[in-house]
């Protein structure tokens, strides 16, 4: 019996600190939309530094470190084809989601983009038999009429409108992929190893993207290079590094369903630093967008007292 009290225990402080740690995540990866918004480069250009500057942050750790040489060196082929893979997926989603936003409003492109944890249930039932709890389900689709409550006012409807929202809810799916890939490539692969090969792949096909489209590398104001910093150290490497480090303990659909939690981080600092206003709907958006990721996440946690099962594959 004590035994069995000290286990749940653990368990219980495990998730404790994954859910903290996911929570800080998706605070850090709210700044994006302040950031990108103070930026006055194209689209890819802005993702591409993003990535570079994040896997040149990142690289030190690799190099001066023996434990992840060490990692580093014994990647295998499938390995390395997996993570370039998903370094593919993400350069594939920036590159959609950015085509997204020249067809459609960026309210109807984020709403379609939020649509990932569906995704996520999909891929993970159907590739790794994973089982969707009930309030898991529920709990998803509660966050997404939340972030469908935020965008609702600039849905529009016309034959270029259509084809942003398809990119969009194309990039939501594709992004959904890359954090499966992650989450079951980081089972044998180090958290840095993993993180710089998929980072520097990732702006090496968006380098190729900036290339064709003809935008210039150069040139911007000083604001704008500050942007590129802060999506990579704040953004990024406080963001998606985080999710990357807990995809080896959490599945990818809790992730993507934490980062639902995103326009609400991007609404309050809107308002504390671009002076925005909350308007009343965005306001009942996060109240709907909370109530669904309570009940995803803490649901779990307090049926029946808490501490009677959390094994990883009840959250979905």
């Amino acid at each position: 019996m004590q035994r069995m009290i000290i286990m749940r225990y653990i368990k219980m402080n495990s998730t404790v600190k994954n859910y903290t740690a996911l929570f800080l995540g998706v605070a850090a990866l709210s700044t994006s939309a302040i950031f990108v918004k103070l930026s006055t480069a194209p689209s890819p250009v802005t993702a591409f530094y993003r990535l570079l500057f994040t896997a040149l942050a990142l690289l030190p750790f690799l190099l001066c470190s023996e434990k992840n040489r060490r990692e580093f060196a014994a990647v295998d082929r499938r390995q390395v084809l997996s993570i370039v893979l998903s370094g593919f997926l993400l350069a594939v989603h920036y590159t959609m989601w950015f085509e997204s936003l020249r067809f459609t409003s960026v309210s109807s492109s984020t709403v379609l983009v939020s649509m990932q944890p569906l995704f996520s249930l999909f891929w993970g039932f159907l590739f790794l038999k994973e089982r969707v709890r009930p309030s898991a389900l529920v709990g998803c689709l509660i966050a997404i009429a939340g972030s469908a409550v935020i965008g609702w006012g600039d849905f529009a409807i016309s034959s270029k409108a259509l084809l942003g929202d398809l990119l969009a809810l194309s990039s939501a799916g594709v992004i959904s992929l890359y954090f499966l890939i992650g989450q079951v490539t980081r089972k044998n692969t180090g958290v840095i190893v993993y993180s710089v090969l998929s980072y520097f792949s990732s702006a090496a096909f968006l380098l190729v993207y900036v290339l064709v489209s003809r935008n210039p590398f150069f040139d911007y104001p000083a604001l704008t290079w500050c942007s590129f910093l802060g999506l990579a150290f704040i953004s990024t490497i406080g963001g998606q590094f985080v999710f990357n480090l807990l995809l080896k303990d959490i599945s990818a659909t809790m992730v993507s369903m934490g980062i639902l939690g995103e326009p609400v981080g991007t609404c309050i600092l809107a308002f504390l630093i671009l002076q925005e206003t909350i308007a009343p709907r965005q306001f009942g958006g996060i109240v709907v967008i909370m109530s669904g990721l309570s009940l995803y996440f803490f649901y779990p946690l307090v049926k029946e007292h808490g501490c009677k099962d959390l094994r990883r594959e009840d959250y979905g």
